[in-house]
């Protein structure tokens, strides 16, 4: 069962666009339990409403989501709670209803591992995106080690998954990530056009031509449920005990006693 809607998800609906907004601007849009279930529960709406015929994905202030918040990381290490982002990526993955991600500031970790699979990007100037998971003692998760491959290239996806490499939005143009860029002050205006055009479209060729493009992509429920086994097993590790521990003591965590 999803967790109950929170405020720090706002969600708006406009002429057959629906509008999910990470609303924690304070911590950087940093990903819960309760984000997770609201959004989970809006994308489920909105596949079983006819009238909703785009959904536009964004975040409130200065970031798109600084990824999931560390603190819930850790209470869930503790507590061996199960992973609140598991019935998110199945939502994310399986949605059949177009989506547009509109991307201000920082997008990390699953920040931008989910935009994977939206199908079309529009990104502010100031979008910037990293995959820290490695330095996180983490390993990728929502598909993103089978479909950043797939969209960018083994090598530049090496260097995002492997190294964390930031790269800015014009570089995700430039590598085919991000469909359009412009300026901040922009960015809603020119995700709500492209969200407008989709939803003049005919709904039924719409989704049918979605179903069909994700229909030749390989595995992406497997790989997503073989990701969350690694990504659960590092997350007990000392590895990640000690990268989040010195993130919480702003310090450079110390992997050189780690074989």
């Amino acid at each position: 069962m999803n967790e109950p809607a929170t405020d720090d998800v706002v969600i708006t609906h406009d002429d057959g666009i629906t509008e999910v907004r990470f609303n924690r601007p304070e911590k950087k849009n940093a990903l819960t339990r309760a984000m997770y279930g609201a959004v989970v529960d809006a994308f489920q709406e909105a596949d079983n409403n006819p009238e909703v015929r785009v959904i536009i994905l964004t975040g409130t202030g200065d970031s798109f989501t600084s990824g999931n918040d560390i603190k819930d990381f850790q209470q869930r290490v503790a507590s061996n709670a199960t992973s609140a982002a598991s019935p998110f990526l199945d939502a994310l993955s399986t949605l059949k209803t177009p989506l547009i991600g509109a991307v201000n500031g920082q997008a990390i970790g699953v920040g931008t591992t989910m935009l994977a699979h939206c199908d079309l990007i529009v990104a502010a100037r100031s979008a910037r995106f990293v995959m820290p998971f490695t330095s996180l003692g983490l390993v990728p998760e929502a598909g993103s080690s089978l479909l950043f491959p797939q969209i960018l290239g083994h090598q530049r996806a090496n260097a995002l998954l492997l190294l964390g490499q930031p790269i800015d939005a014009e570089t995700g143009l430039q590598w085919g990530f991000v469909n359009q860029v412009v300026d901040d002050a922009e960015l809603m205006t020119a995700a709500r056009a492209l969200a407008q055009r989709l939803a003049a479209l005919p709904p039924g060729a719409v989704r049918k031509t979605k179903a069909l493009i994700k229909h030749g992509a390989p595995d992406i429920a497997g790989r997503i449920a073989e990701e969350l086994v690694h990504f659960r097993d590092q997350l007990k590790s000392p590895e990640a005990a000690e990268a989040f521990q010195a993130f919480v003591e702003k310090r450079k965590p110390d992997f050189s006693r780690f074989s």
